[in-house]
Formats: structure tokens, C-alpha cells, sequence
């Protein structure tokens, strides 16, 4: 929810604080609120620290003194330093107190650092901060997924870093020296598909080593008379010299003592080098150690802070390398003494989770910096919280964690660890034996997430969710809670106060419930209704029945179980006696599903409604132009009105075929054409905008629904009905806000409409579901008979909405390459936006097969394959993993690999050697970990077996039907590359494996064995936590940009980074979306370094968060390149542009639209550079592709055929450019016609090579006639200057400078702020707060 109508319709009181002045941004704001910039006015103090030179640092007053203890941790100098207090003029600074609190404290400030005497807790946190500082250059936490560590390759293709602190390039065209040749594996056509490459071994990670051992001594903890001298802890160490020695940790400090493995003697040796800081210590006793350390600071503080900040929640690498085990004290520690003591900063106790999550929900909202705050805690307590429950449900899967209900057989168990609540997602007790098992078990836990994530995002206060996280690891789900006080000591029957714990046979309700869910009901659209409790008496409820209200021991009222949040998907749920609508019908549903908790996606209710508004806005303008009509003429009425009445039958939504002859009854049912821009009254103010597209964010904006245009559907409706518009605007002067018309007629009007579109009121706009209807066991009172008959046909016209339209507009949105997946994930994420749940995969890849232009949707085909595919083989794949106990465990995915991708026709699993499995077997202990039985069951897995399993799964999951006998089979008929799957695969099960190439197609040997099986990952589903006013900035920043006013927009994209950085930290998707239009607009205004900087900034920061391959990382390479170009750095452009190349072909493949862009660029960069046989080879399959998959008339074919042409021009083989240019010629002539001057060019570039051909040919018949004493005119070979390169290489990459007289940017302006004030009309409003102010003309206000 973005325009929620709670938080962010109030207009913003400037802040108090003197820092925040307040600036009003116009009415262009989505919802017009003010705006409030903090200016962080920041000033510079000097530090001093022991035996360092004073330095300057630039802070700002928001911070805490505890972000300077931060900085000085990470500083090259004093770095070593873990326990300190900052000191002005001798008065301890409060680590916890912001920089604007503490008196005398100003510019030039002198803050002494002073050294305070350890704890035992200081001296574990020395020691740990030691130890990452050791490993600061190592990638093995990223490679195991610990600590939010993930992997960074750009570094490596840039040569470090490309701002200032890295190596400086080389400027100039200094074409000698560039080796250009990509690797085999990279030209086009080439058919090898090399893994190793993926992760290519960074020459920084070869550790340098600086110690050889650090670890706990085994004489800790120090006996009591050695505590009274003040030793903490004792710490053994091996230096690179070989040295054995022993350390004591004591108040003061760090110094040798006289112990050894096996005599202890705490004294201090002689010299004891008593040193504050283990890094001095070490420094005076190993002399290789002060070498390699200061060495390795350097390198640290050299990488870029985008390689090395944490990320905020963990991302897992599919692929490894072979690690060496390293001995590491903090590692072991940390995995026997569970952390719990003192990671988390608090000392001695575990957090309360479900406090904090609340507490956070609970603080003051009411300004920009109150809000900022507010989101970046509950962010904060998110991300850890996230964190700590995947810890936890590895501990109770492997093990690990006692049973609180340790004699019940294994399924029925649940655990508590670490103040969170886990239960594994198996049926319990038969809880959900009406609904499908265990198969509803397994959804409701992604059901009930969803329900949390949407009464989240409304965020009404007075209402908790619990903190919720869902994790499947190794075969099993388990759902992770945080705990509502004092629910572990009651009975449920006791505690729950609202809603129903039996599906419905009981139900109560609560007042203070159904005004808390009441506020809720019109952004979730969910219907207050009545249901019969046992006694047959009527019950009110605004939720689902199985939504529990309970409220908890610190007196918060709590909602959960929100797996029936939003309303059944009837497509899935057949129910004897409903007949669904025909569009329905037709594509073979209602089907059976395994499970009866189907629901429609968030997405999908709010385009439905949306769908319908324009559908209730179109029906009041006909009545209204019929009235009007009637006014002027007694003729021709009988017609119309029937026609105009006709659509308030029950399916008025469903988009009838064009067969009526009147014009109104055809708008009424093409209601789906055309997007209307009106300015919607009350009633959808508060619909949440649709997300922010994903890829390229200056495309204008794709409509995320509405366009249901079946492509073959004809003119728009506009221009049908003369009139329209007028009679539109009509009628949204009559939905007045409050739904009180101005006349009687007008209400009738409003009526019908409100009928005809099935909404609640009879006197506004209002469509909401009731989200019990069809859920065995609930009932309802005979009073609302009609009213359940009308909700019934509401979901059956959604249901009917998802086929009819929300598909075929995917589709079509694919064809026009607004929306282009790359791999199963992208994939995913297009179905999802438009509400299509993944249930429909097979529906969807059925309707592209029947699509006449199917030719151009081949890759969209086939990713959709893949996608259905890899998915069976996991739905398999977890009930394979839940017979194989832990020893056994990489031997059975090896041979679940094998069997799946291995050409090998009989793979032979290999069971864990005998003298490992026990003799004595003791029966007793069976079954005590989940899957702990000795099973071998999976060992017999064939291939054939599986696949025979896969195509089963797709006909009864998915209904879809796959002809498939083996791997290879699949590969030939789809398309498929091997490594492709493998990735698919891995990724969706959390497999990594050893990065090596494997050979699939051997018959002769199975591809995998189990030492190349490194790990096995948790895959975690969570709410991810919105900063809704950066957002806010975002959107309105892009609108701006989209109108042409780059300057302002620019400014609000800065403060939207701003704001997401105050929020998320520095590292987040949405920051990685604000760099990279940042980036695309500093390049657009002239300013190329900085568009590096910040396109450098969104490379690291894509690989960071979302992987290394994803394909949103390979688009900023693809961005980062052009800029590099721009810059000059013409060999690094060409490492960027290889890489993304090779990530693309293992993603998706060589066959994909996108593909022709990429290589498009690396053509034309390499006939920049005269390489001119190599850019053909690219360039011309760039060409092959783009005449696939956008039609060999399109122009994009055209502008492929002319750079062709031009490299031909440039190696003087005129023949072959005469005959591209022709081409282009052709298609600019026949799109654009003559005039054009797209088509002027192109003839231009024509008669120019047809006089360098003719000229050639003159020079060539001299020769063979004179021979040797020729003369030669010589001939003009132009290498192509970078100018004219870098210009073709922004038109491909559609980035269009736009020189403009000042005179043409007045009437651009002029004509914007006419189209606005066309879209204002609904509001009345005050031109002049329309008008987009110049950057000049602002002045801020202090």
C-alpha cells in the first residue's frame, strides 16, 4: 500500500528541530503532501588517537557518537582498536547520545580517543574484531553464507575500482594496446557453456597469511586467584615464524605469559610487550605478521565499501570453490557456546523478539524524521529477526534443538529457540484434513505470509501481526514465529477472543476486533459479513473465520493464522453446483487442486478492481449521454436504453465477443480497452500504485494491469463514441466523494453502475470480497441469501479476469518486450505482478502455444518449460530429501543430480562405505530427528523413474502436459542448456556445488559425485519492510524525469537516496533501482564521471544482493559498459560487455531478445576499436535475433542492418553494405515513410557507399588494365571516430539527448502542464501549484 489513506494523507508540520527545514514541493506529488528535506548541515571535528597524527572526519548532528566508534574500527590507522571512549575537553562521550545533544561540541572540536580497561566481554569483542580484520580479504564466509557476506566479481573487470582511489586508467584512444579477443566460450554460436568462469578467482583473496593460529588456550577460564590479578581469558597463538606463545587477556591489556599446551604459568614471560591492542602486540613479536598486516589494511581499505558492507538479509552462492578449512577460534566458539550470550549487544539476556517487533510498529509517525526513524527500526528488527529464525529452524532440522512436545512422534513437533516458536509444515492432528493434508499444511505457511506482509503494509495502529518467517530446508518447512506473551501458559479455546480454531464450527467475534479490522477492510477489500456459530446465532466478522484475534498478556491485540487473508481462486476450487463463467470454462477450469486454500493474489484483487472502476465509470458516462441524448432527441431511444441496461446482468464483466450491433452495448463490454486517465474519486485513492517497473526505468512506465486488449480486439473505444470524454468527466463530477449525488437522475445513474459492476454501495464505487465464501464448514445467516449470491459472482468474474484478461495481457506485455524474463526467477516476478499465480503456469504456456506471433515468444516459451520443469523436480525433490539421514546426504543429491541432468543411463548411487554405518543398530532411538530413520530407500531412484515422476507431477500440479523420457529427450525438444537447469535447480533447493566443469553427456560415467556437493542452504521467505516517503520520492522523481524535467527530477531521486539509505542501510534492491536511474540521468545531462560512479555503485551493489548472475546484474554490466565507453575506458567497456554476455548465456541461453541489445553493444565497442572481423561476427547475430523476435519489418531490424552496413563500409567491402543499408532503407521507407528523417539518412548513407563502390571499382579496372604503374587515387577508409560509436551506442540503448532551443522548452512545458491540468480536472485546483518550478526559481527556506 503506498497511497495508504492512513499514514501519508496529512498534510507534514514542519519539524520543530531547527535541522529540518521544510520545503513545499508543488501539487505534483502523488498525494499532495508536503515535503519535508532534512538538510543535514554537517561540520567537521578532529581526533585524536593514541599515536597517530589529529585527523579530520566529517559527521552530521543526526548521527550517534557510537557511528564515529564505527569508523574509527574500519579506519586503515586505527582499525585496531576495539575499546575506547571518545572524550571532549576530559568528559566521557555517551556512546548512545546523537552528535546534536552533546554541549560544546561544534566545528573543529578536538575528540580525544582514550583507551579504557577490558571486560571479559570487551576482550571477546577485541578478538572477534581481530579475527574478521584477518579475514577481511577472504571470501569463504560469502562462499558458506554467513554473516550477510555475498560475493562481488566487478572488481576484477574493472582492475579495481574506477573512481579515484582505485588504479588510475589509462585515458585516451589508445587502441594499440587493447587485447579485445573474448574467450571462445563468448563469440556467438559457440555451443560450450563453461561454469568455472562464473566465479573467476580474485588475485586479493590468495590470503596473505599473517598468523598461523588463534585460538582459545585450553587453560580458560582463569582460576579465581588469577581473576583477582585481573586475567579475562588466555589465547594461544602461532606466528608465521613458527613461534608457539601464550597470551593473557587482563584488564590492561594483552601480554605474553609463561604457559605452554601443557604447564600453565600464568606470569608474564620477560619481555611481556603489555600492549592494548593484540595487533601492537603481535606487531613487536612477528615480525611477518607487521608486514602482512599493514599490507593487507591497505588492500582492505582500497576495495570499494559496496564489496564489504553487510548485506541486509543472507544471499547464498549456488557454486563454490574448494575451500580450505582454516582453523578459526571465533568460528568454533561461536558454533558450540550458542551465540546467544553476546551477539546480540544485549548482554545476558535473548532477545524478545516479539517485543521488539511491536515496540518498533508502536513509535510516532507523524513527521518525515519521526517516520524515518520509525521505518529504519522496524527494518532493522526485520532483518534480524529474519536472520536468527533461519539459524533456528537449521538447529531444529538437523537436530540440534529440544522438542517441546518431545514424545510425540517427529511431524507433530515444535520447538522454541532463542524466543522464537518453530513448527514444521506437516498436517497436525488432522487439522486440515478437509482441506488436503499435508499438501495444505505445506501452503498455508506462504498463504499465511502473505496475510502478515499485506496487514503490515496497511500498518493500522492498534493491530499486531506476529514477526513471521518461512524457511524449507533439506526437504522440510518450517514456519518461524515470534511468541505472544503469555499464549504458551492458556489454553487456545481460552485466548482466542475473535474468529474461529475449528474452521468455522465455532465462531466468536470481538468489538474492539471489528473496528481494528474495519480500518483495514477497504485497502485489503475484504467485506464485513455475518457467519453462524454453532448455536445458529448471526456472528459479525471483517476477516476470514480462520483469522484468530488473541490478546496477549502485555494487552496487544493480536490477529494470525491470515491464510485465507484474500479470496479463493474458484479456477482451483471446484464446487459441486457453481458454475464458473465461460471464459473459464473454456480453459478446462475449475480444476482440482492438491489442497483447498487457493487463493487470489494481492495483485490480481487490486487490478480486478481497478479494472472494474474504469468498466463503473465508462457505464455512468453512457447513461449520462443517453439522458443527454433523450434531452435532445425523442428518437432512436428504445435501442439504446436496452442496450445500456443490458450489461447489469450477472456477467458484466466478462468481455463479450464484439457481436452486438448498438455502439454502447460494444463499450460496455470492450470496458477493458483503453486505459482511462481519470483521476479516480474516493474510492481508488487509496489502491496502492502499482510497483515500479524492474527493468529500465525510463521506458515510460508499462501499465501493470487494466490492458486487457486481446491483441486482435479493434479501435479504441474513445474513438467510437464521439462524446465519451466529455460525458466521462460528467460523470466524475457525480460520484461526488461522500457518494450524495446532486439529482435524482444522476443517482439512478450511479446505481445501475454500482449494480452493473457488483459493487457494495448503491451510492459509490466500492467492490470488496467476502473471503469465507466456499469454506467448508462456515455458514451463513438466510438474511444475506442475495447478498453471498452477489459475492459469488464477484469471484467468479475475478477468477474469469485472471484468464480473460490478466493472461493475455502477460502475453502481449512479452511480445512487446515490455516485460522480458531472463530465468525462472524474472520469470516468477513478471507472473506475480499481474496477479497470476504460479499455479497457472501450464494455462499461461498453453496460451502462448496457441499465440499466432508464438514464433516471437519462443523464449518466453521457453524459460516457462524450464521453469515448470525445474519445479516438479523440486516438488520431488523434498519428499526424496526427508528419507535420507544426515550422513548420507550428499551422496543422495549427487545421485538426484545425476538421475536429473546426467546423461548416464543407469546411475548407481553411492550408500556411505560400511564401516561407517554402526553394527549394532540400536532400534530404540529411531526416528528421533526428522528423517533420522536409516533409510536407503532414495538409493534406488532411476533416471527414467524421475522423469516419468516429472511429467506426472506437471499433468496433475500444473495440468500440463510434457512429453519427456529422459533429460536429453527434453534438452533436444526444448531448447534446454544442461548448465541452465543445473542453476535453475540448485537455486530453488538451495544446493551448492563445486565449481568444476561437468561433463552431463558422458554415457559412460555420471556426472556428479558426492564430494562435489558442498552445502545444502536454507531458502527463506520473509516480509520485506517498505520505506514508503522514500518511495514516495522515487516515484515522483521518475514522473518528473518522464516529463522532461530532468533537473528536479534528479533532485528527488537524490533525496529518495537519501531517505532509502536512512532506512535500509547502504545496501538494498530499491537503492540499486534509485543508482541506476541516477546513473542514466547524470550520463543523459553531460555528466559522465558521475554516472560512473553511481552505475559502478549499482553493479556492486545488484551483485551483492540479488547474485552475481542475476539477470538484473547482467543489465547494470550492460549500463556500466556504455558509461565506461563514454569515459574512455574502452577496454574495461569490453570486459563488462563479455561478462554480461557469459552470465547471459548461462542464464538463459544465446536465444533471447535481449541478447541482440547485448551484442549490438559489444559490436559496435569493437568496431570502435577497428576490430572489424569480430564485430561482424556479434553485430550480425544481433541482426539474426532482432529479426526473430521483433519481425524482420521492425525498425530495431533496421538500425541492426545499418550498423552492419557500416562495418562493411569501414573494411571497404561496399557490396555488402549496399546490400544491408538497402535493407534498412526498405523498412524505414515502408514505417516511416519518405520524409522521414530516419529514412533521409538512410538514402544519404546510400548514394555515399554507392560512389565509394563505383570509385573502387574504377581504382581496381585501372589496375588490372595498367598493372603496376597505376595511378591510384587513394580511396577514404574511414575508422569510425568515437563520436559517431558512442552515438549509435546510445541510440540502441535508447537514451536520447534531445537538443532543445529554449524557446522549444517553453512550448514542451507548456504542453506538459496543459495535459496535467486536462488530468486535474476532477480536482479543482490552482493552475499556478501545477506549474513544474525551474530549478532557478527555487528558493529554499530556512
Amino acid at each position: 500500500m503506498v497511497n495508504g489513506d492512513g499514514a501519508h494523507e496529512r498534510t507534514e508540520a514542519a519539524d520543530p528541530k531547527q535541522d529540518a527545514s521544510s520545503e513545499t514541493d508543488g501539487g505534483e506529488d502523488s498525494n499532495e503532501q508536503e515535503v519535508i528535506v532534512i538538510q543535514d548541515t554537517g561540520f567537521t571535528v578532529k581526533i585524536q588517537a593514541p599515536g597517530t597524527e589529529p585527523f579530520d572526519l566529517q559527521v552530521s548532528p543526526q548521527e550517534m557518537v557510537q557511528e564515529i566508534h564505527q569508523v574509527l574500527m574500519d579506519r586503515e590507522d586505527t582499525c585496531h582498536r576495539t575499546c575506547f571512549s571518545l572524550q571532549l575537553d576530559g568528559n566521557v562521550l555517551d556512546n548512545f547520545a546523537e552528535l546534536k545533544s552533546i554541549e560544546g561540541l561544534q566545528e573543529g572540536s578536538l575528540l580525544k580517543v582514550v583507551e579504557e580497561p577490558y571486560t571479559v566481554r570487551e576482550a571477546r569483542i577485541h578478538v572477534r574484531h581481530i579475527r574478521d580484520l584477518l579475514k577481511s580479504l577472504d571470501p569463504s564466509d560469502a562462499y558458506n553464507g554467513v554473516d550477510c557476506n555475498s560475493l562481488s566479481f566487478l572488481s576484477i573487470f574493472t582492475d579495481g575500482d574506477l573512481g579515484d582511489s582505485g588504479k588510475r586508467k589509462k585515458k585516451g584512444n589508445e587502441l594499440e594496446q587493447i587485447d579485445c579477443t573474448p574467450p571462445e566460450h563468448i563469440l556467438p554460436g559457440s555451443k560450450d557453456r563453461p561454469l568455472v568462469p562464473l566465479q573467476p578467482q580474485n588475485k586479493d583473496w590468495k590470503p596473505m597469511q599473517c598468523l598461523k593460529v588463534l585460538t582459545m588456550s585450553g587453560w580458560n577460564p582463569p582460576p579465581g586467584n588469577r581473576k583477582m590479578h585481573g586475567d579475562l581469558m588466555y589465547l594461544c597463538m602461532v606466528t608465521v615464524e613458527e613461534r608457539h606463545v601464550s597470551v593473557t587477556a587482563s584488564t590492561r591489556g594483552f601480554y605474553l605469559n609463561q604457559s605452554t599446551t601443557y604447564n600453565f604459568n600464568p606470569k608474564p614471560s620477560n619481555p611481556s610487550f603489555l600492549s592494548h591492542s593484540l595487533v601492537e602486540l603481535l606487531s613487536q613479536i612477528s615480525p611477518a605478521f607487521k608486514k602482512n598486516f599493514t599490507a593487507m589494511q591497505k588492500k582492505r581499505v582500497q576495495r570499494h565499501p559496496f564489496e564489504r558492507i553487510a548485506t541486509p538479509f543472507q544471499v547464498y552462492s549456488w557454486t563454490a570453490p574448494q575451500l580450505d578449512h582454516a582453523m578459526d577460534c571465533v568460528r568454533a566458539e561461536d558454533a558450540y557456546t550458542s551465540r546467544l550470550g553476546y551477539e546480540e549487544h544485549i548482554p545476558g539476556q535473548t532477545r524478545d523478539w516479539n517485543e521488539e517487533l511491536q515496540t518498533t510498529r508502536e513509535l510516532p509517525r507523524k513527521n518525515l524524521p519521526e517516520r524515518l526513524l520509525r521505518e529504519r527500526a522496524i527494518f532493522k528488527v526485520h532483518s534480524d529477526f529474519a536472520a536468527a529464525a533461519t539459524r533456528g529452524a537449521m538447529a531444529v532440522i538437523d537436530g540440534n534443538v529440544m522438542a517441546i512436545n518431545p514424545g510425540e512422534e517427529t511431524r507433530m513437533q515444535m520447538f522454541i529457540w532463542n524466543n522464537i516458536f518453530f513448527s514444521l509444515g506437516f498436517d497436525v492432528r488432522d487439522h486440515y484434513r478437509e482441506l488436503g493434508g499435508d499438501a495444505a499444511a505445506h501452503a498455508a505457511p506462504t498463504n499465511d505470509l502473505n496475510g502478515v506482509r499485506a496487514y503490515g503494509a496497511v500498518d493500522v495502529e492498534g493491530l499486531y501481526t506476529l514477526g513471521t518467517v518461512v524457511v524449507d530446508y533439506r526437504g522440510y518447512r518450517v514456519t518461524a514465529q515470534s511468541i505472544i506473551p503469555g499464549i504458551l501458559e492458556r489454553e487456545q479455546e481460552q485466548s482466542v477472543i475473535y474468529g474461529s480454531i475449528d474452521f468455522g464450527k465455532t465462531v466468536v467475534t470481538h468489538s474492539k476486533y471489528l473496528e481494528l479490522l474495519e480500518k483495514t477492510s477497504r485497502q485489503l477489500k475484504v467485506h464485513r459479513h455475518n457467519v453462524l456459530n454453532e448455536k445458529n446465532e448471526a456472528v459479525e466478522l471483517c476477516s476470514s473465520v480462520e483469522c484468530k484475534g488473541i490478546i496477549g498478556n502485555d494487552g496487544r491485540h493480536y490477529i494470525l493464522d491470515l491464510l485465507r487473508t484474500f479470496p479463493p481462486d474458484l479456477n482451483f476450487l471446484p464446487v459441486d453446483g457453481e458454475e464458473l463463467s465461460p471464459e473459464s470454462q473454456r480453459q478446462g477450469f475449475p480444476r482440482q487442486h492438491r489442497h483447498r486454500l487457493a487463493c487470489l493474489r494481492q495483485e490480481l484483487i487490486e487490478a480486478f478492481v481497478e479494472h472494474r472502476y474504469l468498466l463503473f465509470m465508462k457505464m455512468a458516462a453512457l447513461q449520462l449521454m443517453q439522458q443527454k441524448a433523450n434531452r435532445d432527441a425523442k428518437a432512436g431511444v428504445p435501442a439504446i436504453t436496452e442496450t445500456a441496461e443490458a450489461p447489469s446482468g450477472s456477467n458484466a464483466d466478462t468481455v463479450p465477443t464484439q457481436t452486438s450491433e448498438s455502439p454502447s452495448a460494444a463499450a460496455a463490454s470492450a470496458d477493458s480497452t483503453g486505459r482511462t486517465e481519470s483521476s479516480a474519486p474516493a474510492a481508488t485513492q487509496e489502491k496502492s500504485s502499482p510497483k515500479p517497473a524492474v527493468n529500465g526505468v525510463l521506458e515510460p512506465a508499462a501499465t501493470v494491469n487494466g490492458e486487457c486488449k486481446s491483441p486482435l480486439e479493434g479501435k479504441e473505444l474513445e474513438e467510437s463514441i464521439p462524446g465519451l470524454a466529455r460525458a466521462k468527466e460528467l460523470a466524475e463530477t457525480l460520484v461526488a466523494e461522500d457518494g450524495s449525488c446532486i439529482d435524482p437522475k444522476s443517482r439512478e445513474v450511479v446505481l445501475n453502475a454500482c449494480k452493473a459492476v457488483g459493487s457494495i454501495s448503491n451510492t459509490s464505487f466500492d467492490i470488496r470480497f467476502n473471503p469465507d465464501i466456499f469454506s467448508p464448514g462456515v455458514r451463513f445467516p438466510d438474511d444475506s441469501a442475495d447478498d453471498i449470491q452477489k459475492q459469488k459472482q464477484l469471484l467468479k468474474d475475478a477468477a474469469a479476469f485472471l484468464v480473460s484478461c490478466q493472461i493475455p495481457s502477460l502475453v502481449k506485455d512479452c511480445l512487446d518486450h515490455s516485460a522480458l524474463p531472463m530465468d525462472g526467477a524474472t520469470l516468477t516476478e513478471a507472473l506475480r505482478q499481474r496477479g497470476i499465480n504460479i499455479r497457472y503456469l501450464g494455462t499461461v504456456l498453453k496460451f502462448v502455444d496457441k499465440t499466432p506471433a508464438k514464433v516471437q515468444l519462443e523464449h518466453f516459451y521457453r524459460i516457462g518449460i524450464s521453469e515448470l520443469i525445474t519445479r516438479c523436480a523440486k516438488h520431488i525433490f523434498k519428499t526424496y530429501l526427508q528419507g535420507v539421514e544426515l550422513s548420507a546426504l550428499s551422496a543422495a543429491v549427487s545421485h538426484f543430480l545425476n538421475c536429473f541432468l546426467s546423461s548416464f543411463p543407469d546411475a548407481v548411487a553411492h550408500l556411505p562405505p560400511d564401516e561407517l554405518v554402526s553394527r549394532r543398530k540400536s532400534r530404540k532411538r529411531r526416528n528421533r530427528v526428522p528423517g533420522g530413520g536409516d533409510n536407503t530407500a532414495w538409493a534406488s531412484l532411476t533416471p527414467n523413474e524421475l522423469w516419468k515422476n516429472i511429467a506426472s507431477e506437471a499433468k496433475s500440479y500444473y495440468h500440463f502436459t510434457l512429453q519427456c523420457e529422459s533429460v536429453d529427450q527434453v534438452v533436444e525438444k526444448y531448447g534446454f542448456q544442461k548448465t541452465t537447469l543445473l542453476r535453475e535447480i540448485s537455486v530453488k533447493t538451495g544446493i551448492q556445488i563445486l565449481m568444476k566443469e561437468y561433463n552431463f553427456d558422458s554415457r559412460h560415467k555420471p556426472a556428479f559425485t558426492e564430494e562435489d556437493i558442498l552445502n545444502i542452504f536454507p531458502v527463506v521467505k520473509h516480509v520485506n519492510p517498505k520505506a514508503s516517503d522514500a518511495f514516495h520520492f522515487f516515484q515522483s522523481g521518475q514522473a518528473k524525469v518522464q516529463q522532461g524535467f530532468l533537473k528536479e527530477g534528479c533532485e528527488l531521486i537524490n533525496e529518495a537516496l537519501n531517505l532509502f539509505n536512512n532506512v535500509y542501510g547502504a545496501m538494498h534492491v530499491e537503492i540499486c533501482a534509485c543508482l541506476r536511474l541516477l546513473a542514466r540521468l547524470n550520463y543523459i545531462m553531460g555528466d559522465h564521471a558521475e554516472a560512473l560512479s553511481n552505475q559502478q555503485k549499482a553493479v556492486l551493489m545488484s551483485e551483492r544482493v540479488l547474485g552475481i548472475e542475476h539477470p538484473n546484474t547482467i543489465q547494470e554490466y550492460m549500463h556500466l559498459a556504455l558509461y565506461c565507453f563514454a569515459n574512455g575506458q574502452l577496454s574495461t567497456a569490453l570486459k563488462l560487455l563479455y561478462r554480461a554476455r557469459y552470465l547471459m548465456l548461462l542464464v538463459s541461453g544465446e536465444d533471447h531478445p535481449e541478447m541482440a541489445l547485448l551484442d549490438s553493444n559489444i559490436g559496435l565497442v569493437l568496431h570502435g576499436v577497428m576490430e572489424y572481423d569480430l564485430s561482424l561476427r556479434f553485430l550480425e547475430n544481433a541482426l539474426a535475433v532482432n529479426t526473430k523476435y521483433h519481425g524482420s519489418r521492425s525498425l530495431k531490424v533496421a538500425l541492426s542492418h545499418h550498423l552492419v552496413a557500416r562495418v562493411y563500409e569501414s573494411k571497404a567491402e561496399f557490396r555488402s553494405a549496399l546490400q544491408h543499408e538497402k535493407e534498412g532503407y526498405t523498412i524505414y521507407k515502408n514505417q516511416m515513410g519518405e520524409a522521414h528523417e530516419k529514412t533521409k539518412e538512410s538514402s544519404e548513407f546510400l548514394k555515399y557507399l554507392t560512389q565509394q563502390a563505383v570509385s573502387l571499382q574504377r581504382t581496381m579496372n585501372e589496375i588490372y588494365k595498367n598493372g603496376s604503374n597505376a595511378s591510384i587515387t587513394p580511396l577514404k577508409f574511414t575508422a569510425p571516430s568515437m563520436a559517431s560509436v558512442l552515438e549509435q551506442l546510445n541510440i540502441i540503448n535508447g537514451i536520447i539527448f534531445i537538443p532543445l532551443s529554449q524557446k522549444d522548452l517553453e512550448n514542451l512545458k507548456a504542453e506538459v502542464q496543459r495535459r496535467q491540468q486536462l488530468q486535474e480536472l476532477g480536482k479543482s485546483e490552482d493552475p499556478a501549484e501545477d506549474r513544474p518550478l525551474e530549478l532557478e526559481d527555487r528558493i529554499p527556506i530556512d
